[in-house]
């Protein structure tokens, strides 16, 4: 072995005793401060005390031991040993760096050491640190010994309210278990205090040694109810599912003022499980637009929650075909499966838009829903929905004015007489049809039958499911010749009146052969499921078309346009009350026609849909009258009877004030405690019972209750609970100022105007 070895044996000698040394010091206190935080908050508390004992043990030693290097070392052997002449560096020295005099010099002193090694004296015992420590050390331990169990530590103010009789029940131990719900995954955990807050649904467990035992223990809820506990061997225990938050108190033997007393109630806090969250990463917009081609759409959603998300999740894909009430809906839904962890799942999808149907003028609509793993009802959340638009094809020639001035051609309804027709067609061909066709082609009739009873129905004033501007197109009036059409100029109100509508012949639709008639229908391409809105959107049923379309830009068009003329005699149209009566008949027909074709009967609806035709017939040959629609008249005013001051007959009026509601009760608390008045706490606590959300914490504010109930007299109660309703009082509304008083000028004023009255 070489003299540099063993010096350096010598020096990690001399380092193990000096963390010796520190560690004997540290060990009498950790365990002294281990015991007094187990007497006063349990295991868990002196685990930790311990803990932060030996950390600060651990660093002193590691601090002491740092000193204890090469230069200590080197500064050790040259003051014990004369014959080093200062030179024991030499000995740690790499010797291909050393000069010839220096390893000369080095030679003599491993010559030396070799001859006569060094063996240092151990430094010696901290023996003063060792006895100090040691002493604190049993102190600590025959504190925490003595310490009083009657008393649990975090319930300091926890103080019998009078000395206990002899032979009471003194608490000894007590002890709280709390179980969270199983798809939480958090261990069960005990503690001594008895203050607790835990997830919504945990079990809830109390076990209280007595001695001498009780007779009796219950646990007592703020809203009267009760828990007994149940005494098994010397222990009682109890438990408690926690659906909400609760404040208790434990009676033993029927008092809350014996073992057990305390100034305030323990504390249950209820932690309600968030329901998860769900964000959209990809495509960053919620609407997209479609690009000719487009082949895959790519969605990513990121789902979190508190104690986890399920790994499986529902897309919800919509598509869309048509426009306005045409529109259709096809839905379905796809399971995704979530990577990452359970608190953080990541969704992704690609979806081909072509292959799930999305058409030209349609969307594809895409909405994520996920669920928690809360039993025995999950909680689900879903994304913001998300839109492919593929946009509708552009009109040709739309450029400028001429794409204003188009031709725009009368909505299509059919008459009664062709619906009656239709209906007679499809009763003959139902024989050789499918079930479904004929079922399509009845509701068909029915959708026309509607849309016709529609437009009949608005001269009775029915305007809630739309309004038309003019009288329908249809075959039912007497034979006219109609007006010849007349094409729209280019700068004709950039094309927007309505051209005149063709009615159809009277006589060619009772010489109309049934089967050709329906497939002639047939060759036309009708939206029947649409309403039709052209003229529609205004609640008075008037015909704002111009009079004279070919004069552009005339005020008169203009307001005639988009305003109202109720004072036009052409503005006003009513029935006699004969005529009114025939036409109701006639709708209440339509409707039981339109009933039976929409159920796909349509022998049925041939009744019903005959005598509507002979109705409309009436009622088409009815006289109308024409009036001027005025404005409200009102009686001229008696000029005699202004400023009398009269008020002979005239009685005082009374206003009734507001009805007593629940946000009333607070208030009233509030004045009652200001003015040292009796209130009703139960009325009080019903309230925030029934009303959680109205305060930041219901708990303190039943607690502040519960205090002035226990000791009316308390003013400082009194006032806490007064800052407590403070916060959940309403603002009342801004009144109007009062008028100021009068002046000196104002009387003089008022003076002059009573000499002047007649």
């Amino acid at each position: 072995m070489s003299v540099a070895s063993a010096l350096q044996r010598v020096r990690r000698a001399a380092r193990r005793r000096a963390a010796a040394g520190v560690a004997l010091v540290a060990a009498p206190l950790a365990v002294g401060v281990a015991a007094i935080a187990w007497r006063a908050a349990g295991a868990p508390a002196a685990a930790v005390a311990a803990s932060l004992v030996a950390a600060v043990a651990v660093g002193v030693a590691v601090r002491r031991v740092r000193h204890l290097d090469t230069r200590w070392l080197v500064r050790r052997v040259d003051a014990d040993r004369v014959d080093m002449d200062d030179s024991a560096a030499l000995l740690f020295a790499d010797p291909g760096a050393l000069a010839p005099l220096q390893r000369l010099q080095r030679a003599r002193l491993d010559a030396r050491l070799a001859a006569r090694p060094w063996t240092p004296t151990p430094a010696p015992w901290p023996r003063r640190a060792l006895a100090l420590a040691w002493g604190a050390g049993a102190l600590l331990v025959a504190g925490a010994l003595a310490w009083p169990t009657a008393a649990p530590a975090g319930t300091a103010d926890a103080v019998p309210a009078r000395a206990a009789a002899p032979g009471a029940p003194v608490l000894r131990s007590q002890a709280l278990r709390i179980d969270a719900p199983a798809y939480t995954g958090l261990a069960p955990r005990t503690q001594v205090e008895l203050d607790a807050q835990a997830t919504t649904g945990a079990t809830l467990r109390w076990t209280l040694r007595f001695a001498p035992q009780p007779q009796r223990v219950a646990l007592q809820l703020h809203d009267g109810s009760g828990l007994a506990f149940v005494r098994q061997g010397e222990d009682w225990t109890a438990t408690l599912r926690l659906d909400r938050s609760w404040l208790y108190r434990i009676a033993v033997d029927g008092r809350t003022d014996g073992a057990l007393a305390r100034a305030q109630p323990w504390r249950l806090d209820a932690v309600p499980d968030r329901p998860p969250e769900v964000r959209v990463r990809a495509p960053e917009a919620t609407l997209s637009t479609y690009v000719r081609g487009q082949r895959a759409w790519t969605l990513a959603f990121e789902a979190v929650d508190d104690f986890g998300v399920a790994a499986d999740a529902r897309l919800r894909i919509t598509v869309t075909r048509g426009s306005g009430e045409a529109v259709t809906f096809e839905d379905r839904t796809r399971t995704l499966r979530g990577t990452g962890d359970a608190r953080a799942r990541a969704f992704a999808a690609t979806l081909d838009p072509v292959a799930l149907g999305l058409e030209e003028g349609g969307d594809l609509v895409v909405q994520l829903e996920v669920r928690d793993h809360r039993a025995p009802d999950p909680q689900v959340a879903r994304s913001a929905s998300l839109i492919l638009r593929w946009p509708p094809p552009t009109p040709p020639d739309a450029d400028g004015l001429e794409g204003l001035a188009r031709d725009v051609l009368p909505a299509y309804f059919r008459s009664q007489r062709q619906i009656i027709l239709d209906a007679e067609a499809l009763i003959a061909e139902q024989p050789r049809l499918a079930r479904e066709t004929f079922e399509t082609r009845s509701d068909t009739l029915g959708v026309d039958q509607r849309l016709l009873r529609l437009r009949y129905g608005q001269f009775l004033g029915e305007e809630s499911e739309g309004g038309a501007r003019r009288p329908p197109p249809t075959a039912d009036a007497d034979d006219a010749p109609p007006p010849p059409p007349r094409k729209p100029l280019p700068i004709d109100d950039f094309g927007q009146g309505e051209p005149p509508a063709t009615v159809a012949p009277e006589e060619d639709a009772h010489a109309h052969d049934a089967q050709g008639h329906d497939a002639a229908h047939d060759d036309h391409d009708h939206d029947h499921d649409h309403d039709h809105d052209h003229g529609q959107g205004h609640d008075h049923g008037h015909d704002h078309a111009p009079r004279d379309a070919t004069t552009f830009g005339r005020a008169d068009d203009v307001l005639e346009t988009f305003g109202h003329t109720h004072d036009l005699p052409e503005a006003a149209t009513l029935l006699d009350p004969q005529t009114r009566e025939l036409l109701r008949a006639a709708l209440r027909e339509m409707w039981q026609s339109e009933l039976h074709l929409r159920q796909a009967a349509p022998r049925e609806a041939l009744a019903p849909a005959n005598r509507a035709l002979v109705l409309i017939k009436q009622v088409q040959q009815a006289d109308r009258i024409y009036l001027a629609r005025v404005g409200t008249a009102l009686p001229p005013v008696d000029f005699a009877r202004r400023l009398g001051g009269d008020r002979d007959g005239i009685a005082p009026r009374t206003v009734p004030g507001p009805d007593a509601t629940d946000a009333d009760v607070p208030a009233a608390a509030w004045q009652s405690l200001a003015w040292d008045e009796a209130f009703d706490p139960a009325a009080l606590v019903a309230w925030a019972q029934a009303h959680p959300r109205a305060v930041d914490d219901p708990l303190a504010l039943l607690a502040a209750v519960d205090a002035l109930q226990r000791d009316p007299g308390c003013a400082a109660c009194r006032q806490a609970l007064r800052g407590q309703l403070w916060h959940v009082l309403q603002r009342p509304l801004p009144a109007p100022p009062r008028r100021a008083a009068i002046d000196a000028i104002g009387a003089r004023y008022l003076d002059a105007l009573r000499e002047d009255a007649p």
